[in-house]
């Protein structure tokens, strides 16, 4: 637990905006996380930052409410085999259960988040309906989620993808309410965003280092690394208010207590750069 709220706590210090901080699954599921509460109970809360917790159920929304969490995200895919797996369910089943944590939530004044997976293609179905995308989309938007992210998990979308799919989200979802998240699987999260960026799209997930992946989607790489968003958007004059070099440094500290090495190619070269002057 100590590690992962100096983690947190150094990610804080960076400007994000917004930190996923911890998952309030069941611990008989997921024993890593069985400390969430003590996690997020002993993280330092920075003024204008969003500490955002996974909740999969009115189980774990009571969890995270006993906590302090102040803001709450459900998860879902547009792929019912990848949803099946995931958290045994049907879509739609996901739907009505995520629908009373929302309106739970939101009766408490809790700001939430819906993360859709699998939107650009899926490991057991292979590709994925943009219609499928938008239904799920537009559920979540009319349950009440403030904000509704949607993720390409297994790293298959390409930009003429993000093309097709933005706007027709837009007929139907305000698109500053939309985050997208990319994982650079195949190479193509950067490009992705670029794509995303001309339709106006500002909220990108990202992983520090580039860090993490998915067990139910196999071969999966992390998620896009923030050092190689930051990088992009600070070299197209696109102020993010984070700093690059604080990001790096809690890369550097999680890589080396989980004995990991980053993959965020600009992490890599600034390591390599510092190390050749050193």
């Amino acid at each position: 637990a100590d590690v992962k709220v100096q983690y947190i706590d150094l990610l804080s210090e960076s400007g994000l905006k917004m930190i996923e901080a911890t998952s309030f699954v069941s611990p008989k599921a997921i024993p890593q996380l069985a400390d969430s509460g003590e996690v997020f109970r002993a993280i330092q809360k920075r003024p204008g930052v969003r500490y955002v917790v996974l909740c999969p159920n009115l189980r774990g929304l009571e969890r995270a409410r006993e906590a302090g969490a102040d803001s709450i995200a459900v998860f879902t895919a547009a792929s019912e085999t990848f949803t099946k797996r995931n958290i045994n369910m049907t879509i739609d089943e996901s739907l009505r259960v995520f629908g009373q944590v929302i309106r739970a939530a939101r009766s408490e004044g809790m700001w939430t988040r819906g993360y859709i997976s699998t939107a650009f293609g899926c490991p057991y179905e292979g590709a994925v309906p943009i219609e499928r995308v938008l239904k799920v989309t537009t559920a979540l938007f009319e349950l009440g989620c403030d904000e509704i992210s949607i993720g390409d998990t297994i790293g298959v979308g390409v930009p003429t993808q993000v093309d097709a799919l933005i706007p027709r989200l837009g007929q139907s979802v305000p698109l500053e309410r939309i985050a997208l998240h990319f994982h650079d699987t195949r190479g193509t999260a950067l490009a992705n965003v670029h794509a995303a960026l001309q339709h106006g799209i500002a909220i990108f997930d990202s992983s520090a280092g580039g860090l993490g992946g998915c067990p139910y989607a196999p071969g999966a790489s992390g998620n896009l690394g923030t050092e190689d968003l930051l990088y992009m958007l600070h070299g197209m004059g696109i102020e993010t208010g984070v700093d690059l070099a604080k990001v790096r440094s809690a890369s550097r500290f999680i890589a080396g207590a989980l004995d990991h090495a980053p993959t965020s190619k600009t992490f890599l070269a600034l390591e390599a750069a510092t190390a050749s002057t050193a």
